[in-house]
């Protein structure tokens, strides 16, 4: 693409060409990220290319199959219905690492409904070989199947168009192709359109690859990579990559990193940020819009997708997991200006930092389950619940802010080592106060009430699945995690890190739960265990315009009952 035209809502803040400098800093950037695993080897690109041959044949059969027995097609008709599988995400983008997982979309024509997908097409999967740890996700809110194929992790959504056949030649990026659809297949189609809007809206791909595979590198070692705990996923990673590279249209990738830390760090959230004009194709779905919708105008940091129709990508961020991401954006901002000076190198930014240090309080989510195959889905559940908990935290007036990690470890404790299980760690920070107790009980037991209600709605719940929540102090932590785990954690530069972060929400709205309050499992007992930054050149030589004025884009305008259990106070200084 041509770095002279003009993308995103601004003209570029800079053209300015790249240093010798600049090449030799990419250069090295692409040799660490190459030694971090960031880059697939050609065995295991064919692999994934096979893969994806095996499961479109697949596919197209399984079509056919389904149009001759249950549809009562003639043979002839059905072997011109077609069917495919397109690919969106890091493996579209072609920023795929090593082991990385593959988002694909299954796309049908207009007589295979999505009950054939989660029936039929499920029931054939089960009897193939190839295919291991299988799980359909029917009730989310983009329907999925989950599995592992031949040792590829691969999530794959589904979506029939109003179309009698779908060949390879249908285009997904035209906006008719979503007339008289469902909002479900639209959501699971606007996977592929906006992964390939992505890519037309960036000036040079490849400056644009190699920026994003550091961002996404970065993002994992620093604990904001997490679209479900209130982080950013991958595709609101790559549009702020894709914005940065529209501002800098000519710069390396090295640049466009730096620049990245530059623009969002100093961001005026709650300014959605996009990446082309918005617009409204009439066809009746509803697009992010402020000014209309009223819901949307508490959005924290809204990032909104470029393909028809608009959304933000980033509903479940919170005051807290923004406050931990403008604070990271300010910390790799210092660190990539001394890169670029020569005073570091990059295996700094990319320092984890000291989590488990950095607070005196920490709270432990565990989710326990009797088998592997419950553990499986009760983890998945019980971490899209999480974010109530820290929504609830943080309408708690003791609390400052709360800070999830989004790993999950193993936990040392005699309760759970011989039990499947998964834990979560959350550093809380409270506002400072003398001779005062802090009461977390009704905190809790409204998160764990959402679990359970939840999962007794979409009929998950297995005997032997518990969501526990425990108030662990720093000091303690050893009796959770191994040492090795927590010397992990331990930056070499963590000196000049903020230690404080965030503010309290004061009077966000929280949503109501959907689940029936009728629960068998209402009166389920939570286990509650108490022992248990300096200015950067914005501008290169040829500045266009300023950072605000880069910024004159965003101008476009109950919880569940309380469960009885013991109160539990947690004493403020200890």
């Amino acid at each position: 693409m041509d770095a002279s035209k003009t993308l995103g809502m601004t003209s570029a803040i800079s053209l300015a060409k790249p240093k010798t400098s600049d090449l030799e800093h990419s250069k090295e950037l692409e040799e660490y990220l190459r030694d971090a695993g960031m880059f697939e080897s050609d065995a295991e690109l064919n692999h994934r290319f096979e893969v994806l041959g095996k499961l479109n044949t697949f596919v197209t059969q399984w079509i056919r199959d389904v149009s001759i027995n249950v549809k009562n097609m003639p043979p002839q008709i059905a072997d011109t219905v077609g069917g495919k599988i397109c690919t969106f995400g890091s493996y579209r983008l072609g920023v795929a690492g090593r082991g990385a997982d593959i988002d694909a979309l299954c796309v049908a024509p207009r007589h295979i409904d999505r009950s054939d997908y989660f029936t039929s097409f499920y029931e054939l999967l089960k009897d193939q070989p190839e295919v291991t740890e299988l799980r359909a996700v029917e009730e989310a809110f983009v329907p999925v199947i989950k599995m592992k194929y031949e040792g590829i992790e691969i999530d794959l959504l589904f979506a029939r168009l109003a179309l009698k056949e779908v060949h390879d030649s249908v285009d997904l990026k035209d906006d008719t192709i979503l007339k008289n659809l469902d909002e479900k297949c639209v959501r699971s189609l606007n996977g592929c359109r906006v992964t390939d809007e992505i890519l037309r809206q960036v000036p040079n791909r490849e400056s644009f690859r190699l920026a994003l595979r550091a961002i996404k590198l970065w993002a994992k070692r620093h604990g904001v990579y997490s679209n479900v705990l209130g982080y950013l996923g991958g595709v609101s990673w790559a549009m702020l990559v894709a914005r940065t590279c529209q501002l800098y249209p000519n710069a390396t990738a090295s640049t466009l990193v730096e620049k990245f830390f530059l623009v969002f760090s100093k961001w005026t959230w709650p300014a959605p940020v996009y990446l082309k004009q918005p617009y409204d194709a009439k066809l009746g779905f509803k697009v992010w819009d402020p000014r209309v919708n009223v819901q949307d105008r508490f959005h924290l940091m809204p990032i909104i997708t470029p393909a028809y129709p608009q959304q933000n990508s980033t509903f479940n961020t919170s005051q807290s997991t923004r406050a931990v991401m403008v604070e990271e954006f300010k910390m790799g901002l210092q660190i990539t200006e001394d890169i670029m000076l020569g005073k570091a190198t990059w295996d700094r930014l990319f320092q984890p930092p000291n989590f488990f240090t950095k607070y005196k309080h920490y709270l432990v989510v565990i989710a326990v389950a009797r088998s592997p195959e419950d553990h499986l889905e009760w983890y998945g559940l019980v971490e899209s619940k999480i974010r109530h908990l820290i929504s609830t935290l943080e309408h708690n007036a003791a609390i400052k802010t709360v800070h999830i990690n989004p790993a999950t470890f193993n936990c040392r404790d005699s309760d759970y080592v011989d039990k499947p299980h998964s834990s979560w760690f959350l550093g809380v920070d409270f506002n400072r106060s003398e001779n005062v107790n802090i009461d977390l009980t009704n905190d809790i037991n409204k998160f764990v009430e959402v679990v359970y209600k939840q999962s007794t709605y979409n009929k998950a719940y297995k005997e032997g699945m518990e969501v526990n929540c425990k108030y662990v102090k720093r000091k303690q932590l050893t009796n959770y995690l191994a040492q090795d785990i927590l010397d992990k954690y331990k930056s070499k530069g963590e000196e000049g890190q903020p230690k404080v972060i965030g503010q309290k929400r004061k009077s966000d709205p929280v949503p109501p739960d959907s689940p029936s309050r009728n629960s068998p499992l209402s009166n389920k007992k939570p286990k509650i265990d108490s022992e248990a930054v300096s200015q950067a050149t914005l501008n290169g030589d040829d500045s266009n315009i300023s950072l605000d004025e880069a910024f004159s884009n965003t101008s476009i305008p109950a919880l569940a009952p309380e469960i009885n259990t013991t109160q539990q106070s947690l004493p403020l200084s200890s």
